[in-house]
This record gives C-alpha cells, sequence and structure tokens, in this order.
C-alpha cells in the first residue's frame, strides 16, 4: 500500500493494518521528512486517545492529516506503532 499526497508517496508498506477501513501502516514505513508532530488529540471511544502529524510537501502543508495511537486501548492494540491518513491523503496498492 502507498500514502499519497501532493504528488508524493508519504508512506509505503505491505504490512498495512485495516481498522474501520483504514490502513495503518507502520510508523518506520512513513518518510519522516513529510511529518511534523501536531499538538491536536482526538479520543476514541474504544481506541483510546489519537495524536496527529501535519504533513508538508513542496511547500504544502495538510494539518493533521495523519493520526497514530501512542498508548491505544487493548481492544486496539494491533494499531500501536502504526499511522493512518486522511485530508485528501490517497491511499492505493
Amino acid at each position: 500500500m502507498k500514502a499519497i499526497w501532493n504528488n508524493q508517496i508519504i508512506a509505503e508498506s505491505d504490512q498495512t493494518v485495516v481498522v474501520e477501513g483504514n490502513h495503518y501502516f507502520p510508523a518506520d514505513a512513513i518518510k519522516n521528512e513529510y511529518f511534523a508532530a501536531s499538538d491536536t488529540h482526538t479520543v476514541c471511544s474504544w481506541k483510546g486517545t489519537a495524536s496527529y502529524y501535519s504533513l508538508e510537501v513542496d511547500g504544502a502543508i495538510n494539518k493533521d492529516a495523519a493520526w497514530y495511537y501512542p498508548d491505544p486501548a487493548p481492544a486496539a492494540a494491533q494499531i500501536k506503532g502504526r499511522v493512518a491518513f486522511w485530508k485528501g491523503v490517497k491511499v492505493v496498492e
């Protein structure tokens, strides 16, 4: 699977985990040069507290376009250490 934004591959892996229709990429599959930590956090009733990254590709910024659960609830243990995308990021085979 590939995550693409602004015509750039920002993550690539054949080891994604799908939860609620979202592909969660292993943390070592993301291209760190495009990711910046965000102060945004949200809470999911069954996964726990999510943290976010903003993306920057060729000068364009996509705020909070990637999220991860640093310490997921036990029911979501399979996504620990993984990153998922939204806000226009295309995930394709």
